[in-house]
């Protein structure tokens, strides 16, 4: 009888706790309804985990700089003032390490103030007229405005960073104009700078060597750089159905048997396809003749901010 006793008080005590712990559990859930209306709101795991990128430190040679507003070309300059000299009128790029850069800064002081360039392309420190030849578009003619502090004149020096360049043009197919050609240091008729065989480009030059152009069906002969614009057409470069206006870009790079020592360099490249010339708005033909124009006559491009890309227009016939 006592053990009876014993095992119903024992039951009915447990009972009692496991009553007990369900009441506390239901008063420690507080149930919202759902509004339909209002959206969840969505927590991604990354953002738990790992900071804005934004404010991680970079290396100092990756370190990225704004782009400075658009500062457009002085009416009145001088060029005979104490404006920034970097030694030669022609800079060559050097062969750097992985996350360096190549820094080439004025020989002299000409004291505080600003820098600016025209056109676009060139990377320059505003406030110490340092040029980081490595993030810089190559093959170009630079000039480099500076205002001294206290000052509204704008001195000017003339920089070209050595490399190549295709000329902006338009090349009809049934005329013969099969092939496009670089040329280098911004001289039009500079159109062979390695050693080799004589060719434009020679043979101590390499091109495409990451094969981008190649990817992109584009024949790039990878010693002398001349572009077979014909077998580009027919490798389907523009795609199978060839409208007019289509295109198609790559980052050409390449290396230089000069006094760049076989630095990597690369240049954005751009090819148009129409099936007449006169089918190409006039527009775009006045672009590049203008462009072809600052080329012959070694001017700045200055029309249209950045002369990169080379623009390639390819037409069957005239």
């Amino acid at each position: 009888m006592k053990r009876n006793l014993y095992l119903y008080l024992h039951r009915l005590v447990i009972a009692l706790t496991m009553a007990f712990l369900v009441f506390a559990c239901q008063k420690s859930i507080t149930v919202i309804p759902i509004d339909p209306t209002i959206p969840p709101t969505v927590v991604h795991p990354d953002s738990l985990s790992h900071p804005d990128s934004s404010t991680l430190p970079r290396p100092d040679s990756t370190v990225v700089q704004p782009t400075p507003s658009p500062v457009p070309y002085p009416v009145v300059v001088s060029f005979n003032c104490n404006g920034p000299d970097y030694g030669d009128s022609i800079i060559y790029p050097r062969p750097v390490g992985f996350q360096q850069s190549y820094i080439v800064s004025p020989i002299n002081n000409p004291g505080a103030g600003k820098y600016f360039s025209w056109p676009d392309g060139l990377s320059l420190n505003a406030s110490t007229g340092a040029i980081n030849v490595t993030q810089s578009q190559t093959g170009q003619r630079y000039s480099i405005g500076f205002v001294k502090s206290g000052t509204t004149d704008t001195c000017l020096k003339t920089v070209i960073l050595a490399g190549a360049a295709y000329p902006d043009g338009v090349y009809v197919l049934a005329n013969g104009q099969t092939t496009a050609s670089p040329y280098y240091n911004a001289d039009p008729t500079l159109t062979a700078v390695c050693s080799g065989s004589g060719t434009p480009g020679g043979s101590g030059c390499r091109w495409d060597i990451t094969g981008l152009a190649k990817l992109k069906r584009i024949t790039v002969d990878n010693q002398t750089g001349v572009i077979d614009l014909q077998q580009t057409l027919n490798d389907g470069a523009f795609g199978l159905l060839l409208l007019n206006g289509v295109s198609v870009q790559t980052t050409l790079s390449y290396q230089l048997n000069d006094a760049s020592n076989m630095a990597t360099q690369t240049m954005p490249l751009k090819l148009m396809y129409y099936n007449k010339k006169s089918d190409i708005p006039q527009s775009l033909l006045d672009q590049v003749s203008s462009r072809q124009t600052n080329i012959i006559q070694q001017l700045l491009i200055l029309l249209g901010g950045n002369p990169r890309p080379p623009l390639i227009i390819i037409t069957r016939y005239n």
